[in-house]
């Protein structure tokens, strides 16, 4: 069991930035995959970004540019920070683990006003 917690989400204005942090229970480097997704209203989850155990990083054409996953190992947390927030960014978003299962966190808002 891997238990995920996001924080960092909040209210920003168009332009402005915000970073999320997910700190997972294990190392993340026992998962193949950490990922950030997000889901915004009467919409499917969507993947944002991803960092493989190697280090290859894959994001979504919506964000390359602006946002950026990181890792630190120390402390088991997973990071997204994002620049140059759109209002279309506004959406909950989702750490999530991919190992022999997959686990969820609960989310944190985001919310981009124009």
């Amino acid at each position: 069991q891997v238990q995920l917690v996001e924080s960092g989400g909040g209210l920003v204005q168009a332009g402005g930035s915000l970073r999320l942090s997910c700190a997972a229970s294990r190392s993340i480097f026992s998962a193949n995959t950490m990922a950030w997704y997000r889901q915004a209203p009467g919409k499917q989850r969507e993947l944002v970004a991803q960092v493989t155990n190697g280090g290859a990083t894959n994001y979504a054409d919506f964000v390359k540019g602006r946002f950026t996953i990181s890792r630190d190992k120390a402390n088991n947390t997973v990071y997204l920070q994002m620049n140059s927030l759109k209002p279309e960014d506004t959406a909950v978003y989702y750490c999530n683990y991919q190992g022999a299962w997959i686990y969820w966190g609960q989310g944190t808002q985001v919310t981009v006003s124009s």
